[in-house]
């Protein structure tokens, strides 16, 4: 099953579908609270949880397809990759795009469905495409991005515990549907991880120490993340890989307001992650977008009213240093420390 063949399905599914939905927060806002309270009503019933729902089917499909490539084809034991070839201009572009609802432009004005195509989306993968082909390029773009996911699936096991909705991991559900030609892969994975990490702690995990398991938490996602990218070597092995790094979730707005241990909690995990998990991975075929320390990852103005995901500002900034990471040979390292990292005591 790939997903041009899906995707007509699961489109025409969602959209001959009603569904009534309690006036609830997604779950991303579970963060070290007993139980989850409502926050915000969203503008879409996407985050909505019901059997019939295309973005579980889809999880589901991922899940299946995963299992039949079996370990030697997650890469496990494999080569490495090899340095991707320079763009040339006028060159086309095969982009598959690993994510969450970051990647579907949640928050933004023109939401995309998985799958599906959306040439008009706000998010910031759609808007790198078009950029992309704005400058030359042909684009054929496969946005794998599923709503409520995490990386894996000892993070997808921990929410669920928790009575967290997370539909889906990458490795599971999207990486098996990378093009086995891509030229770029796209993945920004960790701020939904974050929160369930410190809604885990706010249900007693860790005991008396917090900061441990927060560390052990941090070591997962960096095991998770070996699992991923040797997947995506095992599927395209020339492929260009842009990561987007993970901002201090303690400096954003949705967490304005919170509690010091909560956002203490934020930001020792997502420093960990960016230091210890992402940064280190910067190398010839791989590019590291350096959120963490980009003032733009804390301005109020570049997020929509849950103050979690960007608004179309916060989507285009973060395409625009995309296509600058696809595009130049010069792309900054990122920086091993800065202001950013230490916006809470």
């Amino acid at each position: 099953m790939t997903p041009n063949v899906t995707a007509p399905t699961v489109a025409a599914s969602r959209l001959s579908v009603s569904i009534k939905c309690s006036r609830r927060a997604p779950i991303e806002y579970a963060i070290l609270v007993k139980a989850p309270k409502g926050i915000g009503v969203t503008k879409l019933s996407i985050f909505c949880v019901v059997r019939n729902s295309p973005i579980l089917r889809i999880a589901v499909a991922g899940v299946c397809a995963a299992a039949s490539f079996g370990c030697d084809k997650l890469g496990l034991g494999g080569d490495s990759p090899t340095a991707p070839t320079p763009l040339a201009p006028g060159a086309t572009i095969n982009y598959s795009a690993i994510g969450a609802s970051d990647a579907n432009g949640y928050g933004s004005s023109v939401v995309c469905l998985p799958l599906v195509d959306c040439p008009n989306g706000m998010g910031y993968v759609p808007v790198a495409a078009r950029q992309l082909r704005g400058q030359g390029f042909t684009v054929n773009l496969r946005n794998l991005g599923i709503f409520t996911s995490v990386i894996g699936r000892d993070f997808q096991t921990l929410g669920q515990q928790l009575g967290r909705t997370i539909e889906a991991n990458f490795i599971e559900s999207e990486m098996p549907f990378v093009q086995t030609d891509a030229k770029v892969v796209t993945i920004f994975a960790g701020l939904n991880e974050i929160n369930t990490i410190t809604a885990a702690l706010g249900a007693g995990a860790g005991g008396s120490d917090p900061n441990g398991f927060i560390d052990a938490q941090v070591r997962a996602f960096g095991a998770d993340y070996d699992t991923l990218l040797r997947g995506i070597a095992a599927r395209s092995a020339s492929a260009k890989l842009v990561i987007l790094n993970v901002p201090n979730a303690a400096g954003m707005p949705y967490l304005t307001g919170t509690s010091l241990a909560q956002r203490q909690a934020a930001q020792r995990a997502a420093v960990g992650m960016t230091r210890t998990v992402v940064n280190p991975r910067a190398g010839a075929n791989t590019v590291i977008v350096d959120l963490m320390c980009d003032s733009r990852s804390y301005l109020s103005s570049t997020y929509s009213s849950d103050g979690l995901h960007p608004n179309d500002g916060g989507y285009a900034f973060i395409a625009a240093e995309v296509v600058r990471a696809i595009t130049t040979t010069s792309y900054p390292a990122p920086q091993s420390g800065c202001p950013a990292m230490t916006l809470v005591p």
